[in-house]
């Protein structure tokens, strides 16, 4: 009984297609690798070497076939010259003729052009190749000529014959034998380059794959191993001791991962110790609200010395709880990256001063914004308000005991694609000793209960955006500082 199911004529071409994408993915996985593309590089180098010296090859064989039959030309007038009474029959015309494997031989001595030998008319075209004119493009353009001849095409050689310089040989010869000669050594020099190519290929890939293939799979390898498990020390790479720039490579990869490998592990305790201080910090806060409670009593009691010393411990307690949340607040995690937008300067820094004057009660200060309200920042908002909410509170608590005037004044000025926008006050300048570790959280804090985290964190958030905070000047005059912040 027949199946009447027709047959699929799709079904024939699938072995095909899987045949076809094994060949396009082993081809892609070739052109996409560093052995498959020094694989390639190699075959392309060899293959043009091989075609730029077959040209000069090709034409130097042609020279000499025709200075060989230049020669033989020659002896045949030679003996042309000593035949028995000076005259040569048919018969010895055209034996000398074939054995110079020509049609005609004439030659130019003293002057004189004479016809030696001669078969008869030509029959087919002629082209005229002088080897004494003739530099190395012109050989190998006729060369080229030759391979790509028709049949029936005749060769005239001029030539200098070896040892005598002062005759001129003009010989004619069929160009057949040229070319077959000529297709006979392509194909010698063609097999013969193949084997020297594919010896020569195998010895150069071998040592361009042993010398810097491999070793730079291995760092790719090594590099690969120790991104997926950073903390295993048995993934650090082990520097094969090679003094070139791949040992220096491997040594510098080893130093790098062993570095953040300490790196990590240091992370991880500092994470362990942040987690501990946190709950310490809780513990510790709720300590000092009930010491605060019995502080704010001792402050009003009515002994004198008793109150004296409430208001002491108020104080120590105060300076805690602020040392407390200091530490929580910069315990947190890492600053969001900033989302830039335009700002208008003048509006930020107007804001900033505000709530800055508020906290601290800054009510004689002279506030002084030179700020155009054409100059316009790319910065996060809510980084650049606490930028100069820090700097301003400063600012403000370092004039707070000072006898000079209180002025709080801020100029911007252009620079290649930045602002740079300048916070004077008028306060009593900055201590020598602080100034050193000016920029360091919980070291560069200039009055009694800081924690000194304002301006590290102030210069953090302008880094994100790619600025600066610097201190420009300090003194008895006052202090000004810098920050630069991109337009």
């Amino acid at each position: 009984m027949n199946d009447p199911t027709p047959p699929n004529p799709d079904a024939p071409r699938e072995p095909l297609h899987r045949l076809g994408g094994a060949v396009a993915a082993l081809c892609r996985g070739l052109i996409e690798s560093l052995p498959g593309q020094l694989l390639m590089l190699t075959v392309g180098l060899i293959a043009i070497g091989v075609v730029l010296v077959y040209f000069p090859a090709s034409a130097g064989y042609r020279l000499q076939w025709m200075m060989g039959r230049a020669e033989a030309a020659h002896l045949a007038a030679l003996a042309a010259d000593v035949a028995p009474g000076g005259a040569l029959g048919e018969d010895e015309v055209w034996a000398l003729l074939a054995g110079a494997d020509a049609v005609a031989v004439s030659r130019v001595r003293n002057g004189m052009n004479e016809l030696v030998l001669y078969a008869g008319p030509i029959d087919g075209p002629l082209v005229e190749s002088d080897v004494r004119t003739t530099g190395w493009v012109g050989h190998v353009r006729d060369t080229v000529g030759t391979l790509t001849a028709g049949p029936g095409r005749f060769l005239r050689i001029r030539a200098t014959p070896m040892g005598r310089p002062d005759e001129l040989i003009d010989v004619i010869v069929p160009e057949a034998p040229l070319k077959a000669e000529l297709a006979d050594f392509s194909r010698r020099y063609l097999a013969y380059s193949v084997l020297i190519a594919l010896g020569v290929g195998v010895i150069i890939y071998l040592s361009l794959f042993y010398l810097f293939v491999r070793p730079m799979r291995r760092l790719a390898t090594a590099m690969i191993r120790f991104r997926d498990a950073p903390n295993d020390p048995a993934r650090t790479i082990r520097p094969g001791g090679a003094r070139n720039e791949i040992g220096q490579a491997e040594t510098e990869l080893a130093r790098m991962q062993t570095e953040i490998r300490q790196a990590l592990h240091q992370r991880e305790r500092l994470a362990a110790l942040g987690e501990a201080v946190a709950t310490i910090n809780h513990d510790l806060r709720n300590v000092l609200a009930s010491a605060q409670l019995v502080s704010d009593r001792l402050a009003t009691d009515s002994d004198e010395r008793v109150r004296g010393m409430g208001q002491r411990l108020v104080r120590a307690v105060d300076r805690g709880v602020r040392l407390c949340e200091a530490t929580l607040e910069f315990g947190r995690a890492e600053e969001s990256p900033p989302v830039r937008q335009s700002v208008v300067l003048a509006d930020l820094l107007e804001e900033a001063a505000d709530d800055a004057l508020l906290v601290e009660g800054g009510a004689g200060i002279d506030w002084r914004n030179h700020a155009g309200p054409d100059q316009v920042i790319q910065a996060d908002p809510d980084h650049g308000h606490r930028i100069f909410l820090n700097l301003f509170r400063n600012a403000i608590q370092a004039m707070a005991g000072s006898d000079a005037p209180a002025v709080l004044e801020v100029s911007a000025s252009g620079e290649t694609g930045f602002f740079r926008i300048e916070v004077r006050d008028t306060g009593p300048g900055l201590p020598l000793r602080a100034q050193d570790k000016l920029f360091r959280p919980f070291a560069g804090s200039t009055k009694r209960g800081g924690t000194g985290l304002g301006l590290s964190i102030a210069r953090e958030l302008a880094r994100a955006h790619g600025g600066d905070i610097e201190l420009v000047s300090t003194g008895p005059e006052g202090t000004v500082f810098a920050v630069r912040l991109p337009v």
